[in-house]
């Protein structure tokens, strides 16, 4: 393989942490970029001690430049409690930040995938979800400033393909799960884990009859990747796992996984929380030759061991 010279933008967060490390790995330099709303640096330092890997402090809304070969566009807070702490920013990363690393990618002329979400579907009216289905998203909600902003920054990529024939990938993200997830970002999966192992009540919403899909992060990781490399096909495609959990069957099995004694309780659901999120991935199956590998027993046991060792 060819070496590149690849931007992560939100490199220092979650996925794009582990994202880097990857590219890293198939012999690649790696230039992060991240403005530490969400990311940390303490996720990537590992990897400065490699002269291949280079992170500058920059917020995608500000214009950025730089000689690269592709370009994986991962900034965005991505959790509740994070994107409607500044929901207006939210946007803006999505819309002004966008555009900022279009115009990169077209004076580059350099591939760029953008991580959207399963978001973009809102709360589905079909289940599972394929990517011809258009959506149910509230425009005026508390979450349409991610759930939107993700729909916009769509529009853009295939408008600058179309337009500029920029080389664009869109990849709708589903939940994803592992370490480096941060302990208060109020993801479900940490949250659990984070409050069953110190033996506190696990919250749900409702009766916790919800499902989501959780994919490990290493699985979402290699779809990434598979999808920057595919020739001539841009999605968008769904990246994650098929197999769908109630959050109160998630909620049990980190209790068991963990020995905690910790109680389930009950919380009123919030506004536009979708009720069924499952995604159809015949698309990257058939497409990029890409599933899932790692079941959510073996991934949340290696979540619950990096949580358990934080708190040590």
């Amino acid at each position: 393989m060819d070496k590149k010279k690849i931007l992560v933008t939100g490199g220092a967060g979650f996925i794009g942490s582990h994202l880097c490390e990857k590219l890293l790995e198939e012999g690649h330099a790696v230039l992060c970029l991240d403005n530490f709303f969400t990311g940390s640096r303490k996720n990537v330092e590992h990897l400065l001690k490699n002269p291949d890997f280079k992170i500058i402090e920059h917020d995608v809304t500000e214009p950025f430049d730089a000689a690269v070969d592709q370009i994986y566009n991962l900034a965005c807070p991505a959790s509740p409690i994070h994107y409607q702490r500044d929901p207006i920013k939210t946007v803006k990363t999505s819309t002004v930040g966008m555009v900022n690393m279009l115009e990169l990618a077209l004076k580059n002329k350099a591939s760029i995938l953008q991580a959207s979400t399963s978001e973009v579907y809102g709360d589905p009216e079909i289940h599972p979800q394929t990517e011809s289905y258009w959506g149910n998203v509230n425009p005026v909600g508390i979450r349409s400033c991610y759930d939107e902003g993700k729909r916009v920054a769509e529009t853009l990529c295939m408008d600058y393909n179309r337009e500029r024939k920029v080389p664009v990938k869109i990849a709708r993200i589903f939940n994803t799960y592992g370490p480096r997830m941060q302990e208060n970002d109020g993801r479900v999966v940490s949250n659990f884990i984070v409050e069953a192992l110190a033996g506190k009540p696990i919250t749900i919403y409702g009766l916790g009859e919800q499902t989501r899909s959780f994919a490990y992060v290493s699985d979402t990781v290699s779809g990434l990747v598979k999808l920057m490399e595919s020739a001539d096909f841009t999605g968008p495609v769904n990246i994650g796992n098929p197999v769908e959990n109630s959050i109160k069957e998630l909620a049990e099995k980190i209790i068991f996984l963990t020995g905690s004694k910790s109680e389930i309780v009950s919380a009123p659901l919030p506004k536009d929380d979708p009720k069924r999120r499952r995604p159809d991935i015949s698309l990257a199956k058939r497409v990029l030759g890409w599933e899932p590998s790692i079941s959510l027993d073996e991934g949340l046991k290696m979540t619950i061991e990096y949580f358990k060792v934080g708190r040590q």
